[in-house]
């Protein structure tokens, strides 16, 4: 339609009932274009002034909606202006700002601090806001503004932004700006969706279902009922109003606006593809909403498609939501098939869905029963367990293992034929690679005897078909040199009378023999010659040789190979080759083929023996137990690339096993696959117990390789093998070789494949899990009698043979020290009477009687022994042992030298008379912090302890909780503890505590851009968020825990609980971890944390340079304590330094987030650093929580929930039971915030909202003990720092000496200074090396603030990796020079032994140093009397 009418724009509007400001009655209307194909309505506009953009917005958005326009109006302007550009960007200064809002609501207000000027035509736009800057810069709004003038007035103008770089980026500001940016959007958002509702209402007269009521149970979700057409997500690629989708949520999140509004957004998934929906607070809307906003829950959706600025794609802002129940596919065959080859996680790489999936699956589809068979380990079986006894199912343990033949002969009859008798040797050339589909185009083949060719043969074939152009290329053989050849018939006739009766040998024999006998076969004869390959022998006697083809073979052995891929001169090439080889065998006595079988498969390197595939499943417990040892021999012992089975170990141990023949990588399926004779395959047959057939898809990838001709190629061979289980009374079973869940899944696969190379990854096979009707289809050529046999009847008889097993034995099984119980008691009582005298004070001798019956009597004395011992042994040794975790709540722990920490109430101790005082009214912290008194009865001065740590933390209040005494030792002892350990124990007792490396949410997410690179696929962020989730979660490999090693009791072998094997399969690494992971089996055998940390080895430089014992270091050294609110105490200018606190290089206290708390904070006691210890390193225990809590004067630090203990003291003490308190106190702590129940037992009992919300909030929480014994170590350093400053530097730079730059530092504080601001500058573009550079370079500046001296690198004093105190200056290390390695700086001190180098020559001969050192030390002056080289002076 068009009019030719000419009105006004403001009554157009006031047409359509909208409200329109009067300046709008000034643009006149030129026409009118409706596109009714794709409801697009074009408007052209007169006017002799600006339009007002910011007034047009509105009524647009409006008009737009009213006449349901697929997009809003366009609008064409012609202005009758004469201006120049100039005054044209006056003109239009409020409609550039207006686009600059548009893009950035965030920069609505800030108007006054946008300026502009023109240049040379250039119009240049000042942005103060560096981040409004940013985002201008990064939303390309300066070519929006290019393409506003030269649309609307046909000016070309170029645009630029710009801001004043001095502007430092700070996050505050940042987050201040992306919310508020969110909050104006949401305004909007919200505004239109009421107005929209409203119109709706108006026009529609359905009730509106209350929704205050609203329930898990009900439909509704959001909105209103509706109904109607279902649009896929994959359809979605536009704007689109009031559209119906469905699909499953993947992940949800609430943001809380600036306005207190809510903002909930879900990724929703209908696996055609997936997208972002968001959902705005609204009035009537149900206060339980996010409860059905849950992963794995199905809506139904209707909303409008927009584009979402911030994401920048189209999302759906959600109207109405619905609740729906998904159908879910169901097995509905009345007989249930059992799945016996199956595939999870930890597949390593290549299975991708979780166990507890697959069998759940399986379980809900009625299977009683299913398999697990990972890739050469058994490391899924504790969550299958676990999965088992959930769904009610049972399970079948197994494995799929990597078979090794070292049973195999190198040739099977003829024993006593001799090497000099006559043997024929030959190859071929073919079409292709199937022996069933293509065809012999040459023969050639030379007769050897006595060492010598004595006769040759040689022909070329016509393959009556076209030979394909790849096999021209690689051959030479093309169409016109074989058209007059004989065929094949004539060929192999003449063929097989020149071999006669003779041995067979040829260069991977199975491949060239294999099409001999299919074309035999084909003229009615039968081929029994026996055959050797000479790839086998190359591998046994050039074992050295990596690969062994046939043109590296020759080149080895100097035997000239022409015209490689023809027959005849590999065939000739393979003679000489053979001949060779017969020297070889001849002066290792071998004279005749039994002998070659006897003495050379002995000496077989099982790297170099091919890997078949064979499924091996656990019938009872003696198959489960030699499981466990097969897997371990395998990883320990045979090991190459994968973990390697030998066929004979499988056979000793094959009791209570049960052995199937695997898929195409099978031996079975190979042998078939390479037409070997009938005797061959039946005896290889007769080795298992069931024969494996699969799906004719699972082996398609033979088809496009060429090894089969098509389909019904894989089909003879499934039938070959169903009539070898009749033939020889074998069980035949039809499997899945199932790899991930759902059909859709098989993406996933393609991704990590990607990720890993594989060129054909985008090919992959159904390899999901089947229902027993898609398996009977699979199989119904086979006769739907056989079909279910092999898909039902059979695995079910097979499982009817395994047992109900537990791959983990029920129970604990700590190991036995003989009277444990008996030492510990004693040990605790004399230490404790030690101290506090006989009879022990009343709260002494309650708190210990309590503490020893429950450690007694849950059988725990074994672990406070072992652990004690362990302690006991590093102290003798001379280092330091700090406590880990919540062990310093056990006061026995205290009283048997396992913890420095003292967890009773604040007390004094008489040293003398054994006096003791404490204090329980809660007025102090910790006995650091009561002031000095003397002993009243002897006046001597008195001991300060306590910590007021509840035991319960550690064991429970029905000492029921499992304990964990973690320790940490010197990282330079570590080594030694876990060898005293062994000592302990005794060999084969003492495992380091295995971990399971998976692929995480990030690495995913790199495994899924690089397939979408690749592959130039653009997907929404939540498709690609579907993507990463469906990849994370795989095996990528094994590794160990940093401490934890887990004890074996005397009587019981490790292979009644798991597997061993070496850490990422590293037999290099000298350690051997459990298969499973150590969470598994940390309820059933020991664990002790033996961990390597920093702290006592730097405790013990300290202790060594000084000759001061740490632990006699008071705890309420006044000027220590100072250093944690000023420098005053270290004689520096905090404002110089650049840091208000004195704490640089102090552990736990030294970070920037640390120094910022104690800022806050202004800490004044002990037990306030060790507040601010838990609060630092618990998760959301800080930030996002206390430190507002405290800012806001909510509530003070002492009040602020700091540790998990401080959840159950005050829970407690506001009234709570002692055991709800106590799981309140586990469930927050882990991050599992609190129930309905909780909440409401709080509130009963007066616990503020504040306090509650906190609880929610935390993540993940420190215990005081672990605290407590932190600020001990760190507040003696702390004391070092002050009072022995040398050594405190000398020390710290010594942990630091890699990241230490001597040529650097040793110029001085200007230059260090200079340095820091330069890396400040930088901000995030620092790399690693260079943050860790700049916090050396911190406390480096306090050094020389503090006056140290630092020296140059000495080549004859300084040593090669710690630091020396030298007159009161510091010496450097050489490993402090940039460019010289901790091997260089060893080499050159041992040189350095045998006399003064007389040149650099000399120190290179000597140290064996690179250049990159020596430049170093010339760099650095060390050597500025040392000649380059040796000179010889006749004066």
């Amino acid at each position: 339609m068009k009019s030719e009418n000419r009105f006004n724009l403001g009554s157009f509007f006031e047409g359509l009932g909208i409200k329109a400001n009067e300046r709008l009655y000034s643009y006149k209307i030129e026409s009118i274009k409706y596109f009714k194909g794709n409801k697009r309505l074009e408007m052209t506009i007169e006017s002799d002034s600006v339009l007002d953009w910011h007034l047009l917005e509105s009524p647009l958005d409006i008009a737009s909606n009213q006449l349901q326009l697929t997009n809003n109006i366009e609008l064409k302007i012609n202005y009758n202006i004469e201006a120049d550009i100039l005054q044209l960007i006056e003109m239009n200064w409020q409609n550039i700002a207006y686009i600059i809002k548009r893009f950035i609501p965030a920069a609505k207000g800030i108007e006054d601090s946008i300026n502009w000027r023109l240049e040379d035509n250039m119009l240049l736009v000042s942005i103060d806001a560096e981040l409004i800057y940013e985002k201008a810069v990064e939303r390309k709004i300066h070519l929006t503004i290019e393409e506003y003038f030269k649309r609307d007035f046909n000016k070309k103008i170029s645009c630029r932004f710009s801001t004043n770089k001095a502007n430092a980026f700070c996050m505050e500001e940042y987050t201040e700006f992306k919310e508020k940016e969110s909050n104006i959007l949401a305004e909007e958002i919200i505004n239109n969706a009421i107005n929209n509702s409203n119109e709706n209402e108006s026009k529609d007269n359905r009730k509106e279902i209350k929704q205050s009521s609203l329930n898990k149970n009900t439909p509704v979700v959001l909105g209103r009922s509706f109904s109607g057409e279902i649009t896929p997500l994959s359809n979605v690629r536009e704007e689109m109003a009031k559209i119906i989708v469905e699909g499953e949520i993947l992940t949800s999140e609430v943001k809380e606006l600036n306005s207190g509004k809510k903002l909930y957004i879900i990724h929703v998934t209908d696996y055609s593809n997936s997208i972002i929906v968001k959902i705005f607070e609204r009035k009537k809307q149900a206060e339980n909403i996010e409860d059905h906003f849950k992963k794995g829950v199905w809506l139904q959706i209707r909303g409008d498609v927009v584009f979402d600025k911030f994401v920048r794609e189209y999302i759906i802002m959600a109207n109405d939501i619905i609740k729906i129940q998904k159908a879910i596919e169901l097995d509905n065959h009345p007989q249930k098939r059992i799945e016996l080859h199956l595939h999870t996680q930890m597949s390593s790489m290549d299975g991708l869905s979780s166990t507890t999936s697959l069998i759940g699956r399986a379980a809900e589809w009625g299977h009683r029963a299913i398999a697990v068979t990972d890739h050469g380990v058994v490391q899924a079986f504790p969550e299958a367990m676990e999965a088992g006894k959930k769904f009610g199912i049972k399970v079948i343990y197994g494995m799929e293992g990597y078979l090794i033949n070292d049973e195999a002969n190198i040739i099977e009859g003829m024993d006593s034929y001799g090497l000099e008798e006559t043997y024929i040797v030959f190859d071929i050339e073919t079409t292709g690679l199937s022996n069933k589909k293509d065809r012999i185009t040459e023969i050639g083949a030379v007769k050897v005897h006595g060492g010598k060719i004595i006769e040759d043969f040689s022909t070329l074939v016509n393959p009556e078909v076209p030979i394909p152009a790849k096999i021209v290329e690689l051959t030479g053989i093309n169409d016109e040199l074989v058209k007059n050849a004989p065929k094949i018939d004539e060929a192999m006739e003449k063929f097989l009378g020149f071999i006669e009766d003779k041995p067979l040998v040829a260069h991977n024999a199975e491949f060239d023999i294999g099409f001999i006998r299919e074309n035999a076969r084909r003229l009615g004869y039968q081929l029994n010659n026996s055959s050797l390959d000479t790839l086998k022998l190359a591998r046994l006697l050039l074992s050295k040789l990596k690969k062994h083809k046939l043109n590296i073979v020759a080149k080895e052995l100097n035997i000239k190979l022409e015209n490689h891929h023809r027959a005849v001169d590999d065939a000739t090439a393979t003679a000489e080759i053979f001949l060779k080889f017969i020297e070889m065998m001849k002066s290792k006595g071998i004279n005749n083929l039994g002998e070659m079988n006897k003495k050379l498969v002995k000496q077989a390197d099982i790297k170099k023996l091919d890997t078949f595939h064979a499924i091996i499943l656990v019938k009872n417990y003696t198959g489960l137990k030699n499981l466990y040892r097969l897997v371990s021999d395998s990883h320990l012992k045979y090991f190459y690339k994968k973990p390697r089975l030998p066929k004979s170990l499988l056979t000793k141990h094959r009791e209570g096993l049960i052995i199937g023949s695997g898929c195409e990588g099978g031996e079975l399926y190979r042998a078939v696959l390479a037409n070997r004779t009938g005797e061959e395959v039946e005896a290889i047959a007769s080795y298992y117990d069931y024969l494996e057939i699969q799906p004719v898809a699972n082996n398609g990838f033979l088809i496009e390789k060429g090894i089969v001709g098509g389909i019904e190629d894989i089909k003879a061979v499934n039938k070959k093998i169903v009539e070898l289980g009749i033939k020889l009374d074998i069980p035949v079973i039809a499997t899945g070789d199932v790899h991930f869940l759902d059909k859709r899944d098989e993406v996933f696969r393609r991704i990590l494949m990607t990720g890993q190379g594989f060129s054909d990854a985008d090919n992959q096979a159904p390899l999901y899990l089947k229902t027993t009707g898609e398996m009977l289809e699979e199989f119904n050529y086979l006769g739907e009698e056989k079909a279910i046999e092999v898909v039902i009847d059979n695995p079910n008889s097979l499982a009817d043979e395994t047992e109900e097993i537990a791959p983990i034995p029920n129970g604990t099984f700590p190991p036995v020290i003989e009277g444990s119980d008996v030492e510990l008691r004693r040990t605790c009582y004399q230490k404790a009477e030690g101290i506090y005298g006989s009879p022990l004070p009343e709260i002494v001798q309650t708190r210990l009687d309590r503490e020893l019956n429950s450690i007694i009597n849950n059988g725990y004395a074994v672990m406070y022994i072992i652990a004690q011992k362990l302690v006991t042994k590093s102290m003798s040794d001379g280092y330091l042992v700090g406590s880990r975790g919540s062990v310093g709540s056990s006061f026995a722990a205290t009283m048997s030298d396992i913890t420095e920490v003292n967890p009773l109430p604040p007390h004094y101790i008489c040293g003398e008379c054994k006096y003791s005082e404490f204090i329980l009214d809660g007025s102090y912290g910790a006995g650091a912090d009561l002031p000095e008194k003397e002993c009243p009865k002897c006046s001597s001065q008195l001991i300060k302890e306590g910590h007021d740590i509840p035991f319960e933390v550690f064991l429970g209040f029905e000492g029921d909780k499992e304990p964990d005494i973690d320790l940490n030792f010197a990282g330079e002892y570590q080594s030694e503890a876990h060898k005293y350990t062994e000592e302990l124990f005794g060999s084969g007792k003492v495992f380091r505590a295995g971990t399971i490396g998976t692929i995480a949410d990030k690495t995913a997410y790199g495994f899924v851009k690089k397939y979408l690179e690749e592959k130039n696929l653009q997907l929404s962020q939540a498709e690609i968020n579907r993507l990463t989730m469906g990849c994370t979660g795989v095996k990528r490999t094994s590794g160990q825990h940093p401490g934890g090693v887990m004890i074996v009791p005397q009587d019981r072998d490790i292979h009644e609980f798991c597997p061993i094997q070496y850490p990422a399969n590293d037999s290099s690494s000298g350690v051997i971890t459990t298969h499973f992971d150590y969470h598994s089996i940390s309820g059933r055998l020991l664990k002790l944390d033996i961990l390597g940390h920093d702290v006592p080895t730097i405790i013990k430089m300290l202790e060594d340079i000084t000759g001061v014992n740490a632990q006699e270091i008071p705890l309420d050294d006044k000027k220590t304590i100072s250093i944690f609110t000023t420098t005053e105490a270290l004689g520096v200018n905090g404002e110089e330094l650049g840091c208000e606190v004195g704490t640089l290089g102090i552990p736990e206290f030294g970070t920037k987030f640390v120094r910022q708390m104690l800022l806050d904070t202004r800490p004044t006691t002990f037990a306030e650093l060790v507040r601010i210890s838990g609060l630092s390193h618990g998760t959301d225990v800080w930030l996002n929580n206390a430190q507002e809590l405290v800012r806001n004067k909510t509530a003070e630090l002492k009040d602020v929930i700091s540790t998990r203990d401080d959840i159950m003291n005050y829970l407690i003490l506001k009234g709570l039971p002692k055991k709800n308190s106590f799981k309140i106190m586990e469930n927050v702590r882990k991050g599992k915030g609190l129930s309905d129940d909780d909440i409401s037992l709080m509130k009963e009992n007066n616990v503020p909202q504040w306090y509650i919300d906190s609880c929610i909030k935390i993540k993940y929480m420190f215990p005081k003990a672990h605290a407590a014994a932190y600020v001990m170590m760190s507040f003696r350093i702390a004391y070092f720092k002050v009072h022995y400053p040398e050594a405190f530097y000398a020390t710290y730079f010594t942990t630091k000496a890699e990241d230490f730059d001597a040529e650097l530092i040793v110029k001085g504080k200007e230059v260090i200074k200079s340095k820091i601001k330069e890396f400040e500058e930088m901000g995030n573009d620092m790399t690693a090396k260079e943050k860790n550079l700049l916090t050396v370079l911190e406390v480096a500046l306090e050094m020389f603030l503090r006056n140290i001296v630092l020296l140059p690198v000495d080549i004859y004093n300084s040593d090669a990796e710690r630091f020396r105190v030298e007159d009161g200056k510091l010496l450097p290390p050489f490993m402090s020079l940039q460019g010289v390695g901790q091997n260089a700086a060893k080499n050159i001190v041992e040189a350095r032994k045998n006399g003064e180098f007389i040149s650099l020559e000399n120190l290179k001969e000597r140290s064996n140093i690179t250049k990159t050192a020596i430049e170093a030390l010339v760099n650095h002056g060390c050597l500025n009397n040392i000649p380059k080289t040796n000179q010889l002076s006749l004066f």
